[in-house]
């Protein structure tokens, strides 16, 4: 019996001062734990943010480039493979995904502070929004195109003669998907002017 109240004595005296080596465990212990629950509520808001329920969960996306992107080849078509949302605007691997992410937040605050509140407001500012867009994704080679599309792949027999020459000669110039293929999900601005035709 005299055991047991030393025992309580030792273990307590213990958490009341742990040792050096002991602190130096705990503090490791809780951090990984710590770092174990951040990283798995983090990637559950990734993959939260990633679908396309998230993205015309508001009604400006909703009510403008999602009814436009519907109309699309890359919402409906005879294969049955669809390209939504984060497909094209948002980066596959972890690092970029995240930068991304970040970048996005200006994204909400324009929510917040109404300027893209109403279909005006977004028709005002759809060239800044395009052209940051086609920017980011000229910087990027279009990855997010090239994730399903690839120069390699594409089929002399099967796309029409003029568009394979396109595709090759785009290749050869080291040319990216958007610099050709700008309005291909959702209308161009009013303001667009082709650089191709200038």
């Amino acid at each position: 019996m005299e055991n047991k109240p030393n025992f309580l004595k030792r273990t307590w005296s213990f958490f009341k001062q742990p040792s050096a080596k002991y602190s130096v465990l705990a503090i490791v212990g809780v951090t990984l734990v710590a770092g174990l629950i951040f990283q798995s509520g983090f990637g559950t808001a990734m993959d939260a943010t990633n679908r396309l329920e998230f993205c015309i969960g508001c009604h400006e996306m909703n009510d403008t480039v999602f009814q436009e992107y519907k109309k699309t080849i890359h919402y409906q078509n005879r294969t049955g493979v669809r390209a939504a949302c984060p497909d094209c605007h948002v980066p596959k691997d972890f690092a970029h995904k995240t930068i991304r992410k970040i970048q996005a937040s200006k994204e909400i605050w324009s929510k917040l502070m109404g300027w893209v509140s109403t279909p005006e407001k977004f028709e005002a500012r759809r060239m800044v929004l395009a052209t940051n867009e086609w920017n980011r994704m000229k910087a990027t080679g279009s990855q997010e195109c090239r994730n399903c599309h690839n120069f390699d792949n594409m089929s002399g027999t099967i796309q029409k003669p003029t568009v394979y020459s396109k595709h090759m000669k785009a290749k050869t110039d080291g040319q990216t998907c958007i610099e050709c293929h700008q309005g291909i999900a959702h209308r161009l601005p009013k303001e667009y002017v082709d650089p191709n035709e200038m």
